[in-house]
């Protein structure tokens, strides 16, 4: 392997909360009366809190105020973290376990490259809040994905060049902010067939072959 770390997406590479952001989201947009199903929800993998929001309000016929959409994302966030509550490390995959236990014992630096401002509460749940070797996350950056920022980021705490680092992700905002910051990037899941990607990843583990 020539790269000197490895940035990884959290939400879809590590672990899966997507159904708990679909359900707090369904939750939000169904109080408001406005129309949310799994295919809009698709929309949303990769960006951020708010960024969602404005998503999903533009299906509203109604016009909110910022404080009113502070409000929205601060009640979606509270249901979400609510459904967090019920992971453990038993969401983790035996796939991804024994990959990343495997490079564990490698010389790369392994770090969490995540917009979500939920990254330390969600790795606490899976056993893995002390595993990486850095952590930036939406707590620590300006600019969601796909603006490079949370790679870049990481990359600097694990002192690293981006063209010294592999970016895993599985959502395309993931790629292009991969590929805009200069770094390889290795995709999987929804966005395993994205032409951008340097690697595409069939399962986690196969980045045991790059």
């Amino acid at each position: 392997m020539k790269y000197k770390g490895i940035i990884f997406d959290l939400d879809g590479v590590i672990c899966s909360t997507d159904e708990y952001h679909y359900l707090a989201w369904k939750a939000l947009a169904d109080r408001l009366g406005i129309p949310f199903d799994r295919e809009r929800n698709n929309l949303l993998r990769g960006v951020s809190r708010m960024a969602s929001l404005e998503i999903i309000l533009e299906k509203s016929d109604k016009t909110y105020t910022e404080e009113e959409k502070a409000a929205f994302a601060e009640e979606k966030n509270t249901r979400y973290r609510e459904l967090l509550g019920r992971m453990s490390p038993a969401d983790l995959s035996d796939d991804v376990k024994t990959t990343l236990e495997a490079l564990r014992k490698t010389d790369l630096k392994l770090a969490i490259g995540s917009s979500s401002k939920n990254t330390p509460f969600i790795l606490e749940r899976i056993g893995l809040r002390d595993f990486f070797d850095a952590v930036a996350d939406g707590n620590c950056i300006t600019h969601s994905k796909p603006h490079p920022e949370v790679f870049l980021k990481a990359a600097g705490m694990i002192g690293l060049c981006p063209q010294d680092c592999l970016v895993v992700e599985d959502a395309h905002a993931g790629v292009e902010a991969a590929k805009a910051g200069g770094f390889d990037c290795a995709a999987m899941g929804d966005a395993r067939d994205d032409e951008r990607a340097d690697r595409h990843l069939e399962k986690f583990s196969d980045l045991l072959k790059i």
